[in-house]
């Protein structure tokens, strides 16, 4: 029977019938306790209602049991992209089992190295995740120097001494483009992403590769900010071009959505005179009209095992580099065949003499 009050180690110990030891190895996801031990333990746990003291484990080890995340972007872009919410969901969702806390500070730009700054002077995390990586990143030697552990959200163009998230966007994009290529366009554009960001340079480059395989110009580049109003901005540009692009690869789902818009407010049909191709497979794509052909991530596993990663970190293991799957494509109803061009769209018969006459 349960004690009267907060359920104790002791009380999980005596549900899961294990030593109290045991317990604590488990409900901090210490090595050297089996996988169906460990999950009686945390069955046991949850079936109590049992919580962490963080106040007493952080007095008697000197660790905040926190991790951080700093995000330099505007809030209300935050709320718009489905990526942060779902990245956030599987951080939190590791760090829960672990009886650890996230500390998520939004700010602007120029004071991101502040807030990583007051993170390590105030003690208030242990370790931190690093998103966003810049192409010359400064946070990766203020990091070191900070003496905060870390994990990065993909691999760093410059050496890093701290275990990387291995997620490539590059296959991605080129089979987007592929598979354009394969329906017959050759003006292909590409609404970009910031350029001092990794990704969005990684995406451009892998868009210029791609199109250079098929023999095809990489002239049709709009960069934006990942942003819906900055999708919308590109869009507008390429289409009142003289000669459009009849395809558009975007960076991001949201400004792909963004483009499905205007294209409908400019009299575009998609995809029967523009093709359309996002980045993400966020919820809302497949429910667009017409449904968005898009790249498929998984950003609730990422976060899922970059805190993993950084929790074994932060108890001082030798962590690896983390793999990560391909992120496929997905073909939906926003990619067609280009319209044929003038010369070969079919012309009225010319009349007989007899109807001349």
């Amino acid at each position: 029977m349960t004690r009267p009050g907060r359920p104790t180690i002791r009380d999980v110990a005596q549900a899961a019938g294990v030593s109290k030891g045991l317990v604590s190895f488990a409900l901090n996801g210490r090595p050297g306790v089996a996988d169906e031990t460990r999950e009686r333990i945390l069955t046991a746990a949850r079936a109590l209602g049992w919580e962490p003291s963080h106040r007493a484990r952080a007095l008697s080890a000197s660790r905040a049991f926190a991790v951080g995340l700093v995000i330099a972007r505007p809030p209300e872009l935050l709320g718009a992209d489905p990526f942060f919410p779902a990245f956030i969901a599987g951080v939190e969702r590791t760090l829960s089992d672990r009886g650890q806390a996230l500390v998520l500070q939004v700010v602007p730009e120029e004071t991101e190295e502040a807030g990583y700054r007051r993170l390590a002077a105030d003690g208030r995390v242990d370790g931190v995740f690093l998103l966003d990586l810049r192409v010359d990143d400064p946070r990766l030697a203020l990091l070191e120097k900070l003496g905060l552990p870390a994990v990065t959200i993909a691999r760093p163009m410059t050496p890093s001494r701290w275990p990387a998230l291995l997620i490539d966007d590059r296959p991605g994009i080129a089979a987007a483009v592929a598979h354009l290529v394969e329906l017959g366009h050759r003006r292909i554009a590409h609404v970009a992403g910031p350029d001092h960001f990794l990704h969005g340079r990684v995406r451009r480059l892998a868009w210029e590769r791609a199109l250079a395989d098929a023999d095809l110009p990489a002239d049709l580049c709009v960069t934006s900010d990942f942003s819906a109003a900055g999708g919308a901005q590109a869009t507008r540009a390429l289409l009142d071009r003289a000669e459009p692009p009849t395809a558009i690869v975007y960076a991001n789902d949201l400004m792909a959505i963004a483009g499905l818009a205007v294209a409908r407010e400019l009299g575009v049909d998609v995809p029967g005179r523009l093709s359309v191709t996002g980045f993400d497979d966020a919820e809302l794509a497949g429910y667009v009209s017409p449904p968005l052909t898009t790249v498929r991530t998984d950003p609730f596993e990422w976060g899922r095992a970059a805190a993993h990663a950084l929790l074994h970190l932060i108890d001082g293991e030798s962590v690896a580099d983390v793999p990560t799957p391909p992120a496929p494509l997905v073909v939906r109803a926003s990619t067609a065949p280009p319209p044929a061009p003038p010369a070969q769209r079919r012309r009225p018969p010319a009349p007989s003499r007899s109807e001349q006459t």
